[in-house]
């Protein structure tokens, strides 16, 4: 801590893993800026890291372990002390493996937990219950990048660090709107590309997004059809001699195998729809430049051929040598704070921790003699669609669910909740306490969030870093490590989980990467550098990029593979053989739209961190799906307008936005609303559960839709000091405000009955009842008590901005004669 009472800690969002500085305020919320000595970010925020200290209020907690005794309408819960909580989950998953084996039970996890959480999740469910049916939300984020860092490097190594953006001469982003993704990052290259105007940028992508704002040359690349176009760019270097024919012969195999099948110019453009002059600019610039990084994220990543994505970059980098030098390489962003730190520690269903592997007899015996455990399971477990498909198959019969909300981001929503609905034992360690998926446990388990729990996570250069407990956690919440081991010792293994704080993890989990890999001779993560730190020494820990063989006292970068030595059993790089498949889903005269999910600049994930933020709710306060404006025509939509999107069998709703970056027969719709804070918002619902066949990682840009006009009758505004519960509106969205919270709401009856409606949820709320009734152009009512508003509503056709603005004003009125005299006036 700071003389001045700053607290130094890592952002909670994306994988960038921005340095942030904390300062409790009298309030209790906090004071938030950058740490301007981090190294990946040098002080800079976005908007929600800076808007990181509206969101530690209590709203919606989850503040003791709860048991629920009746998941019928009526719901009946009962609180239990930690001894009871941890007890019965021990109970019940023993019980459950002695009666179906350990393959009938299961973790789903999270890029949200710390290292340290994940490392202890992994140990118990892999090293000693005996399954590994653990995956991770990163399984939809970064899964095919890890199969495909590992086909090429043999080890999921990301070799490139962030100060290659400004050194690179050419930077390729494809499937990465980085500027709303990764704002900070973006920064980080528009400033240098503002700094050397020379820099080119590329950016491959179906949508003309911000990210277009510093593009020289934009590709509209047809959805799904990465794979044709780098391998366009493999022939394409092959063709015009432009191939590192010293690197290739000397440090990567399977070139000539891979270089099969690619594709010339005139075929790639007719399957990227691309222009063939622009493609061939596009490939002559590649060729023409030594410093190229390419950038890459969801768009590559989230696809039912998402690791041939990866590997068809990653040829092109190998076949012209540009990795492990400055300003060179391919550079997989990842989505999450720590999703590259539970790939540390194991935490995907088909890995083993500290990067060792189920492939390899000789990892699973080192990791069986580390962990001293004879019950280390040798085979992996169940991906993310796999593991839900067991659930509901009835094959897993016991699930923990960790710092997730897998009902909101999976596919197939009705499959998910089917599938819990039916277990036979679901608990749920979480923060909030009603999410869709909470409403589906028998256990809900509290734990800390983001500025009360203490560890460390791992941003997208390799950089681990402290995130540090800054207030005192709600209720009875406590770190998901504590959890686990309580329940690990219950379940007969107090021997290996008799840890004090977690520093103590973190000692174990460093020293597990150097073994039979003293100096990173046999592995790329080895942390020996860190392993004689004391409790002070943890406390105080900076920024480290591994591998760190010495602990780094000054600012490292480092690249791998400079020296042109990879993993694999031969030392050589291997080129991966790749082919373009169409996607599994395809557009007919029935579902004419293809449906591209992904982020808005200003929310996370679900909502239950940022939806607590007023600055950042008022950016994007609804739903909504953008939509080319001839397309809108098309389909009868207009601006600010609701929109059906259907896939034939489930139908949401979402406000319009025209937007002429889109293409023609594509729409895109935001992935974070769901049944908390909106009626119907959430395109998972409409998402198949295609998936990678070696990643396992869903495919959430390519779903065929058809869209209409949701036509309604009448708007309504509400605004309350406390939730209201809208279940029965048509449509309605909730956002959160200083005073309270507004819920805007559209329905397809006469605007009688929906006051009506409102009114009944008014009476539940104590005070002077006000009321304005001006037929059918308007009606209003409000509540007001104790000189304030405490709840009101307006009704009208069609409501504008400024209805909105003068309710509001109203709610921070303190005399109730004014609130009465302005209510109430024509």
């Amino acid at each position: 801590m700071s003389k001045e009472g700053w607290i130094k800690t890592t952002c909670a969002y994306c994988g960038v893993g921005c340095g942030v500085e904390a300062r409790p305020m009298s309030n209790g919320l906090l004071e938030i800026r950058g740490d301007k000595q981090h190294p990946a970010n040098f002080g800079k925020l976005c908007t929600k890291g800076i808007a990181l200290g509206e969101t530690v209020i209590t709203d919606g907690r989850l503040l003791a372990p709860t048991l629920v005794t009746d998941k019928t309408q009526s719901r009946q819960e009962q609180t239990l002390s930690w001894d009871d909580a941890t007890q019965l989950v021990a109970e019940k998953f023993k019980q459950t493996i002695q009666e179906h084996g350990p393959d009938s039970v299961a973790f789903y996890v999270s890029g949200q937990l710390l290292t340290e959480d994940y490392y202890v999740a992994n140990k118990l469910i892999k090293g000693f219950i005996g399954t590994a049916n653990i995956d991770s939300n990163s399984r939809l984020c970064m899964a095919s990048s890890v199969v495909g860092h590992k086909r090429a490097f043999g080890t999921d190594t990301v070799p490139v660090v962030y100060q290659d953006l400004e050194h690179a001469d050419l930077v390729v982003l494809t499937g990465s709107n980085l500027a709303w993704c990764h704002p900070v990052l973006f920064q980080r290259l528009k400033i240098a590309k503002q700094t050397r105007p020379e820099m080119k940028v590329v950016v491959i992508d179906p949508r003309q997004t911000a990210t277009c704002e510093i593009a020289d040359l934009h590709l509209a690349i047809e959805s799904g059809s990465d794979v044709a176009l780098f391998n366009g760019l493999l022939r394409y270097l092959a063709d015009h001699d432009q191939l590192n024919q010293a690197y290739i012969s000397q440090h990567t195999q399977g070139f000539e195998s891979a270089l099969q099948g690619c594709l010339n110019v005139v075929q790639a453009a007719e399957i990227t729809g691309i222009d063939s002059e622009l493609l061939t600019q596009f490939y002559q610039l590649f060729a023409d430049t030594d410093k190229t990084i390419t950038v890459y994220s969801q768009g590559v990543n989230q696809s039912s051929q998402g690791a041939d994505k990866v590997n068809s970059i990653l040829n092109c980098h190998l076949a012209t040598g540009r990795i492990g030098q400055q300003g060179s390489g391919p550079f997989s962003v990842t989505g999450q704070p720590n999703a590259m730190g539970g790939r540390e520690v194991g935490g995907l269903a088909n890995t083993l921790a500290s990067h060792l592997e189920f492939d390899k007899p000789e990892d699973v015996e080192l990791v069986k003699a580390y962990w001293e455990s004879d019950n280390v399971t040798t085979k992996p477990g169940l991906k993310a669609i796999d593991l839900f498909d067991a659930i509901d198959a009835g094959k897993v019969k016991a699930v923990w669910i960790m710092a997730t909300n897998p009902v909101v981001s999976l596919p197939d929503t009705e499959k998910v909740k089917r599938a819990l609905a039916n277990c036979p034992f679901v608990v749920v360690s979480d923060c909030i306490k009603e999410t869709e998926t909470t409403a589906l446990a028998d256990l809900l388990l509290p734990s800390q969030g983001w500025s009360e729990k203490s560890g460390t996570v791992t941003n997208s250069e390799r950089r681990i870093s402290r995130q540090r407990r800054i207030l005192a956690s709600p209720g009875m919440a406590k770190p998901d490590w504590w959890i686990l081991t309580q329940v690990a010792k219950k379940m007969g293994y107090s021997r290996a989980f008799n840890y004090l704080h977690e520093g103590q993890i973190f000692n174990e989990y460093a020293k597990m990467t150097t073994i039979n890999n003293t100096r990173g001779e046999n592995r790329d993560l080895n942390l020996i550098g860190l392993t004689q730190l004391d409790d002070s020494g943890y406390s105080k820990l900076t920024p480290q990029q591994w591998p760190v063989l010495e602990y780094q006292t000054e600012l490292q970068h480092q690249r791998m593979f400079s020296n042109g030595q990879f993993y694999t059993a031969s030392g050589r790089a291997n080129f991966v053989t790749v082919q373009y498949s169409k996607p599994k889903s395809t557009t007919d005269q029935r579902y004419p739209l293809l449906l591209n999910s992904g982020r808005a600049r200003d929310h996370w994930h679900t909502m239950s961190r940022t939806g607590l933020a007023p600055s950042l709710a008022m950016h994007t306060p609804e739903p909504y799906v953008s939509v080319h404006p001839d397309t809108a025509k098309q389909f009868k939509l207009t601006e600010g307008g609701i929109a059906n999107i259907s896939n034939g069998d489930i139908d949401i709703q979402a406000r319009v936005d025209l937007d002429s970056g889109m293409a023609r027969n594509q729409i895109f719709m935001p992935i974070h609303w769901n049944e908390a804070t909106a009626s119907n918002g959430k395109p998972c619902a409409l998402i198949a559960p295609y998936a990678d066949p070696i990643s396992g990682q869903p495919e959430f840009k390519h779903t065929p839709v058809k869209v209409e006009s949701w036509a309604y009758r009448c708007e309504a505004l509400v605004l309350t000091r406390s939730p209201l519960d809208l279940g029965s509106m048509d449509y309605w969205v909730k956002q959160k405000l200083p005073q309270g919270y507004l819920y805007r709401v559209a329905s397809q009856t006469a605007s009688t009955d929906l006051v009506l409606q409102l009114s009944q949820l008014m009476q539940s709320e104590t005070g002077k009842t006000l009321a304005y009734d001006g037929q059918e152009s308007e009606y209003r009512q409000a509540i007001v008590r104790a000189d304030r508003m405490q709840r009101a509503f307006v009704v009208k056709q069609q409501l504008s901005d400024d209805d909105l603005e003068w309710l509001k004003a109203l709610f921070d009125e303190t005399e109730a004669d004014s609130i009465e005299q302005q209510f109430l006036a024509i």
